[in-house]
């Protein structure tokens, strides 16, 4: 299994990974392994960013950029610079991302994150698993190869979301967010992964009823940080259960 680690940074690194992951509730779980901020022997160093520099239109694969003219409310000529992708295929969307509920028979209902190295931050980010649609899939066969693809597990497709702009202000790439149930047994292994060339992506399970405290804590760490939607879920469900509003 490809990984990331952070157990050959500074001490104060290490100290502050480890206290992200360090409740007990957090650590003992059905797949020891799943919850350890100690297994991260196959990383060799740090990823260090060597160069940034200018990208030609014409040599770029993934993205690119478009200049739109339009007219405003108020008959105003205006520009907007938008960034866009290029492997949007027939289902009209770029993305899913799997909000994803573990049920096992003798612990926390939990979920399932991510953590890998994101150049465009020089960070590590706490994700849920996501991933492009290919040019022929919907959706939901997407959210399911990409689950399987960076957790190892099969999962049930519980619902998914209308499509949702992913940065608006700056893009016109667009997502949709697909929820998904694992049911394990008590003596469920953990399944490998099936990375692509590249990719070193830790699995971590964190029960849901500490989701919002332990990404704050991710957050304090040194070049940690959530995603958006991730976070933005985590914060609602903990709205819901401490507002006084309704």
């Amino acid at each position: 299994m490809k990984q990331f680690g952070l157990l050959q940074s500074s001490p104060s690194r290490i100290q502050g990974f480890a206290k992200g992951l360090s409740s007990s509730s957090f650590i003992l779980s059905w797949s020891h392994r799943l919850y350890s901020p100690f297994n991260m022997s196959h990383k060799t160093q740090e990823p260090v960013i060597n160069k940034v520099s200018e990208l030609p239109i014409d040599q770029a694969k993934w993205v690119t950029l478009k200049k739109v003219d339009y007219t405003d409310q108020v008959g105003k000529q205006r520009t907007w610079e938008v960034a866009t992708r290029k492997t949007r295929g027939k289902a009209g969307v770029d993305a899913v991302a799997m909000g994803n509920i573990i049920l096992h028979p003798s612990r926390p209902a939990s979920t399932m994150l991510v953590i890998q190295y994101r150049p465009p931050l020089d960070s590590y980010t706490v994700e849920w698993p996501a991933g492009l649609i290919d040019a022929e899939e919907t959706a939901e066969q997407a959210a399911v190869r990409e689950f399987k693809e960076e957790t190892g597990y099969d999962c049930k497709v519980l619902s998914i979301s209308p499509v949702q702009a992913a940065d608006p202000g700056m893009s016109d790439a667009n997502m949709q967010l697909v929820m998904v149930e694992v049911q394990l047994k008590g003596g469920d292994e953990e399944p490998e992964q099936r990375l692509e060339d590249g990719e070193h992506i830790q699995r971590v399970v964190v029960p849901l009823s500490e989701l919002y405290d332990r990404l704050v804590e991710y957050s304090k760490t040194e070049r940690m940080i959530v995603a958006a939607k991730l976070f933005h879920f985590a914060a609602g469900m903990h709205f819901a259960q401490t507002q006084k509003y309704f």
